[in-house]
């Protein structure tokens, strides 16, 4: 038993703070055995000795007796393997578990549940079965932390003993009393009953390719990542047992078959049923409304490989492409009817057996009807000859002088691509250049430039190229001539093509190449390339291959040379196609403002009565916080969704900023050093910190803090506070549980 012998109030620190007169004295950081994005991390340490917060469930055995006796016994231990008393007596913080059974029935491949309860809609009427947990089981001590629970379900009168079959538990450990939440767990076990063969799960998707979205599972405590129902269901393992064909909505008549629901929900604006004015719901606990409705897929929607991830290693992770059937595909097209045949090229379709035979895992074109033909992304299809460039040197470019840029720009065969192919249609090939590295966006490269502010882009098809595909390029705007510090180039540029041209399926898109950076010296000294905040894996771990502005822009080193502290929309403003627009002042694109907001998005009007709203290229209306244009107007819109789960299972969390930000770069204050234009804003100019977190913290009294530590002269003291190590850094402020 441990004992106790610390205050229960916690202080949350990273570093210890004593403050002596006007001198904050700080105190060596201490070792934890959690990450720094858990709240344990800054607690007191001694609290966190004794409570050790953080749950593990742990399948000892289960068994079906012949009279269809179902127990389980199971172990629970705190995160360093010590055992847990469940009463929370003997060991801090009661545990709470609820208990799951069900087997594959012969020749299916889905769980069916020995549990099921009758729901009825809220209106009366309708009932539906769903499965569901046991209910007045015992509990039988083995020893502190090992457990047997028997379950009050028996098994029916001849049930299969040869049958697949999985246990669920899942539960939390309630740690509210020393100030350090709620900690939650689930586990599965698969067995046989009759002790003979091998377990045969279902298994398609796992954890890690749903955490690539809502949360890395970077904690010790795993209470970040994939949650439901109020947190505690954690696993795909777990949702499967419940979350199979038995189960449905009788509010709605949706099906709650993972296979069903999962593309329902991650389809939401676009389902067809949604476009025609219908709305996707789900009615939850307590009657609660859940509108999938306005859900935006942050990747291609095409990428099943997003969820179904060839490299995941579960043992069936190809059934999306094997096992084609009308649940699952009748999922997203939800507009066609196998039964009649509407909207099916193939005619009705009574059952799945003939599904395979046309809908072939791969097949020899593009948009055929094979899963990958039809689920074929166009600017990322087979017969893409690729864009690749390399950006080798930059000469000549110091202060007052015109930089010459050496770079190549070849396909996926190293073959080099003429300047000419650039010059037809929307192709383009273009350089930019800023700086310095330091901050961009208050440099002028001429009186020409006013529509670029910070920065320069021309057009590179006139440069001169070599057999071998080297090309030179020499900048019409000069580096200003008191310019010192490193400077940034950059490079653009797209082709298009007509795929499967002369047949019914000819398709024309473009398709971009990678962004590219290369640095430079102005005035001699060494060569600093600008700060990095975010990884651009970070952002494709959510949007897969995140292009935007007509696949010219990919590379998140790239895109703050633009989305500089002086830029605004005020170059397309005026020409707005809702008039309304047309009036108000420039928004602020400054990329650490634009990126907050728009991932905060549907919390701006909720929690704000805020809206974000750019005005982009043809004067096209691009509403962050409210509205989608792709939802039909009967159909409430609620913004952008960060698709982060919180401990609680909600969506939306922008406190895991380590989503994005690498290295723990949003602690690392200041973030820059020029202002921000935000003529929208509560503040403009806003001090560059400032402008960052209000993004999010988008209230009056976040402003009224901010301008009160910032000196007109000196400027702003946030570090002493926010900044790595400081007492409330931003890494320890936005630490979940």
């Amino acid at each position: 038993m441990r004992t106790p012998s610390v205050s229960s109030a916690i202080r949350y620190a990273l570093v210890a703070a004593a403050v002596v007169g006007s001198a904050v004295v700080l105190v060596a950081a201490r070792k934890s055995t959690f990450t720094p994005h858990e709240k344990a991390f800054y607690a007191d340490p001694s609290v966190v000795e004794y409570v050790n917060p953080g749950l593990t469930i742990t399948v000892v055995s289960a068994k079906i007796a012949s009279n269809g006796t179902i127990s389980v016994d199971y172990k629970l231990t705190d995160p360093t393997g010590a055992a847990l008393d469940s009463a929370g007596v003997v060991t801090p913080g009661p545990v709470s578990l609820s208990f799951l059974a069900a087997y594959i029935p012969a020749g299916q491949s889905q769980y069916s549940s020995y549990i099921t309860r009758v729901s009825t809609a809220a209106t009366g009427g309708a009932t539906a079965t769903q499965a569901t947990t046991d209910s007045g089981g015992t509990y039988q001590t083995v020893s502190t932390g090992e457990y047997i629970y028997t379950f009050k379900t028996v098994a029916p009168t001849g049930f299969n003993a040869n049958a697949t079959t999985r246990i669920g538990i899942y539960g939390s450990r309630n740690l509210t009393q020393w100030d350090l939440g709620t900690s939650y767990a689930d586990t599965y076990y698969d067995f046989i009953p009759s002790g003979t063969g091998t377990p045969t799960p279902r298994d398609i998707v796992r954890n890690a390719d749903c955490n690539s979205c809502h949360g890395s599972a970077v904690t010790t405590t795993s209470t970040n990542g994939l949650a439901a129902h109020g947190g505690s269901r954690r696993s795909v393992g777990v949702c499967i047992i419940c979350h199979q064909p038995q189960t449905s909505d009788p509010n709605t008549g949706n099906s709650l078959d993972m296979k069903v629901f999962i593309h329902q929900i991650h389809m939401g604006s676009s389902l067809p049923s949604v476009q025609a004015g219908t709305p996707y719901q789900i009615i939850g606990y307590q009657n609660s409304v859940n509108d999938w409705s306005t859900v935006e897929y942050p990747a291609n929607i095409e990428r099943c490989q997003t969820c179904h991830n060839p490299k995941n290693g579960a043992a069936q992770t190809g059934a999306w492409l094997n096992s084609p059937g009308a649940a699952a595909c009748g999922s997203c097209h939800d507009n066609v009817n196998f039964a009649t045949g509407t909207n099916h090229a193939g005619g009705p379709q009574p059952d799945d057996s003939e599904c395979a035979n046309c809908h072939i895992p791969q097949g020899e074109l593009p948009f055929d009807s094979s899963i990958m033909g039809a689920h074929t992304i166009a600017d990322q299809a087979p017969g893409i000859p690729g864009l690749n460039f390399t950006l080798v040197s930059v000469t000549g470019g110091s202060a007052g002088k015109n930089p010459t840029v050496t770079f190549t720009v070849k396909d996926n065969s190293g073959n080099p691509i003429p300047m000419s192919s650039f010059t037809t249609g929307s192709n383009s090939l273009s350089l930019t250049m800023a700086g310095p590295s330091s901050d961009y966006g208050y440099t002028s490269f001429g009186s020409d430039t006013t529509s670029t502010p910070g920065y320069v882009t021309e057009s590179a098809t006139s440069a001169t190229c070599s057999g071998s595909g080297t090309c030179v390029y020499t900048f019409t705007h000069a580096v200003p001539a008191k310019a010192t510090g490193t400077y940034a180039i950059g490079i653009e540029g797209r082709l298009s093509i007509t795929l499967l041209p002369g047949t019914t399926s000819a398709t024309t898109t473009n398709y971009g190449g990678v962004n590219q950076v290369i640095y430079f010296s102005v005035d001699g000294s060494a060569v600093t390339p600008r700060r990095t905040v975010v990884a651009m894996a970070n952002c494709n771990a959510c949007h897969s291959y995140l292009e935007v502005h007509g696949d010219l822009r990919n590379n998140v080193t790239y895109c703050p040379i633009c989305h500089n502290p002086s830029n605004t929309d005020a170059s397309t403003r005026s020409s707005a196609t809702v008039k309304a627009q047309q009036s108000l002042p420039p928004q602020g694109i400054n990329f650490a403002m634009m990126i907050h907001k728009i991932h905060t998005g549907a919390n701006l009007e909720a929690n704000f009565n805020q809206d974000y709203i750019i005005v982009g290229h043809g004067g096209s209306e691009n509403d962050f916080g409210a509205a989608y244009a792709s939802v039909p107007s009967s159909i409430p819109n609620t913004g952008v969704r960060y698709p982060a789960m919180g401990p609680s299972g909600s969506v939306a969390d922008t406190a895991e900023c380590y989503m994005c930000h690498a290295n723990g770069s949003e602690a690392v204050l200041p973030i820059g050093k020029n202002p921000v234009t935000d003529p929208q804003g509560l503040l403009n100019p806003s001090p560059t910190t400032t402008s960052a977190c209000t993004a999010c913290h988008l209230n009056t009294g976040a402003f009224a803090h901010a301008v009160t530590q910032t000196d007109p002269k000196l400027g702003e003291s946030c570090d002493v506070c926010h900044g790595t190590g400081a007492p409330f850094s931003a890494t320890q402020v936005h630490a979940g549980q």
